[in-house]
């Protein structure tokens, strides 16, 4: 794989051409895939290779950024900050939507009350100045923040500009093998990951646990759900159960795999259906590709089988698989015109406090607000 500066990617973002530059969790490599057009692609039944980008309606055709069509390379990156605009932005929340968003809270609470719903979240975009800042020193400082998140920046000139570093998986799949994030509850970090959660947030976190169990139960074998635990992600910590196990390639459907996945309880509700109907009546606001899903679609990888006195003649023998690695588009913006658009939101139960819903909005809001 070539390597590639940023330069030439400002270059070919200028010339309006779709890109996505990204940089997997724990990792130092950057790698970028460049489209060769400015054609607009998606993805249906997701047997395609690409990097695939889809919205929280799932009945919406999801981009793609097609291999076929396009270049890969890794980045040529130094972490400095590059000239721009570094003035911070105010961190102070949007009080003109504060009344918006606690009165759809309680409107949410009432709605658990009196149907079938158990959890519904509910978000809201907050659009700040872009006052001159750029897209690729925004993507470097967000790789540099937060190195435990997927940190990316894509661009389809039909589409948008959008940016995030995300702390959730939605799947990954490498040969027959797959894993799964359970990630829900929200609190801010202090210092410590020794916490005492309440019970809406642990209850939040298995009606998360048990969705997913239940809508893969058909096509995998093997599941082992690892103990809960907290993890932190920036300035906030939440409650994350690891689901893994084995694919029955002979059967899987990976169209239906996915969409019986997304969107899951931690970004939609449960029932699934009833909370998407819920959010789309009641959200002042189209979420577009906030709360949707991004990654690689079924790249091909060559494993080479681990080094040893055992089976040297095996060792010359390369194993090729597919790999799909897909993240939950949390922690986003969106670039347009002269504005930021920042989407953040929460996982409302019967027990929610519409105050405190409010501010664990702002709490997940300086997360963006951070690199800006």
């Amino acid at each position: 794989m070539d390597n590639i500066s940023l330069e030439k990617i400002r270059a070919h973002y200028k010339a309006k051409l779709p890109f996505v530059i990204y940089r997997k969790p724990n990792s130092s490599n950057i790698q970028a895939i460049l489209q060769n057009d400015d054609y607009l692609h998606v993805s249906k039944a997701f047997k395609e290779t690409g990097f695939i980008f889809s919205p929280f309606d799932d009945v919406m055709d999801s981009v793609l950024l097609p291999l076929e069509h396009s270049k890969q390379f890794t980045v040529d990156f130094i972490e400095n900050v590059e000239k721009g605009n570094n003035e911070p932005l105010s961190t102070n929340p949007d009080l003109n939507g504060k009344a918006y968003h606690i009165t759809l809270v309680e409107k949410g609470i009432t709605a658990i009350e009196t149907s079938v719903l158990k959890k519904v979240v509910l978000s809201r975009k907050e659009t700040l100045p872009l006052e001159g800042r750029d897209a690729l020193q925004i993507f470097k400082k967000l790789v540099a923040h937060y190195k435990g998140a997927f940190a990316y920046c894509w661009y389809h000139p039909k589409v948008g500009l959008w940016l995030g570093a995300t702390p959730e998986t939605l799947l990954k799949i490498e040969g027959n093998q797959f894993s799964i994030m359970a990630l829900a509850g929200t609190q801010s970090y202090a210092g410590s990951l020794d916490v005492e959660w309440q019970d809406k947030e642990l209850q939040e976190q298995q009606f998360v646990t048990d969705f997913i169990l239940k809508n893969i139960e058909t096509q995998v074998s093997a599941i082992k759900v690892s103990k809960l635990e907290t993890v932190k992600a920036g300035n906030l910590l939440h409650l994350r159960t690891l689901i893994k196990g084995h694919l029955n390639l002979n059967t899987l459907n990976f169209e239906h795999l996915v969409k019986s996945l997304h969107p899951t309880p931690a970004v939609c509700g449960l029932p699934k259906q009833d909370a998407k109907t819920f959010i789309l009546e009641n959200e002042n606001y189209n979420r577009a590709f906030y709360t949707g899903f991004l990654g690689e679609l079924n790249f091909n990888v060559v494993t080479k089988p681990r080094t040893g006195q055992r089976n040297v003649e095996n060792r010359a023998y390369a194993v090729k698989r597919k790999r799909t690695q897909l993240y939950v588009n949390l922690r986003c913006m969106q670039l347009e015109h002269a504005t930021i658009n920042i989407y953040i939101g929460g996982g409302i139960t019967e027990t929610s406090n519409p105050e405190r819903e409010w501010e664990e909005t702002v709490a997940k809001s300086l997360v963006v607000k951070k690199v800006l």
